[in-house]
């Protein structure tokens, strides 16, 4: 049976630019002046590679932490209320998938209680046999930990498990779990880097669908 593990925001949910808008916002207003390609970075970057990174960035111990408060000030009241968008053709792929016995996973960076609300809003919560947010394992990504962890409850080795992404940390987490990277690039392309990560570069995620049906 194949095994297919999918990222949310910016793979499934088209999040990812709502995400980054409020990110600047809130670098801006707090005076940092980090670029749009600086906050790029953070894209699936876990809260303790995040701290590292900010620091890095800015030289600021508790930087990473001030952005990540304003910005859930000034994001979350419009989360709240609006209609979950969805990237090309979701629905159609994962039914597809489903109807072809692929056993279906979320790998996210998002906290669970989040994850849910976001699925269960966009109606795409039964299409999911697990659903695992980093914040259950030790490191998030781009370490492994969490597509290890996900193969794990689903059953699957991960040698045998396609990881659908959008961005460079979850693209660098699935593969170095050692699953079969797709990546659907949201906001970047992939790099040098990344390109020797990937297995199949696709356009959408019908796209990603046919490559794991074979």
């Amino acid at each position: 049976m194949k095994t297919a593990l999918f990222d949310m925001d910016g793979t499934l949910l088209d999040t990812e630019r709502i995400y980054q808008k409020y990110w600047k916002m809130a670098s801006d207003e707090l005076g940092f002046g980090l670029t749009e390609e600086d906050l790029l970075k953070f894209r699936s970057l876990s809260v303790k590679y995040g701290i590292a990174l900010a620091e890095e960035m800015t030289g600021r111990k508790t930087a990473y932490e001030e952005l990540r408060n304003r910005r859930k000030e000034l994001m979350d009241p419009i989360m709240k209320d609006i209609e979950m968008p969805l990237k090309p053709f979701v629905a159609e792929a994962l039914k597809v998938l489903k109807e072809n016995g692929v056993r279906l996973g979320v790998a996210t960076a998002t906290r669970l209680d989040r994850t849910m609300d976001y699925l269960e809003r966009a109606g795409l919560v039964s299409y999911f046999d697990e659903i695992i947010s980093a914040r259950s394992v030790e490191n998030g990504k781009p370490a492994p930990d969490v597509y290890l962890y996900a193969c794990e409850r689903i059953g699957s080795k991960p040698c045998d498990t396609f990881a659908v992404e959008d961005a460079p940390n979850g693209v660098k987490s699935a593969y170095r779990a050692g699953c079969k990277v797709i990546m659907i690039p949201d906001l970047t392309e992939p790099d040098d880097e990344i390109e020797g990560m990937i297995s199949k570069v696709s356009k959408n995620l019908m796209d990603a669908a046919e490559f794991i049906l074979g």
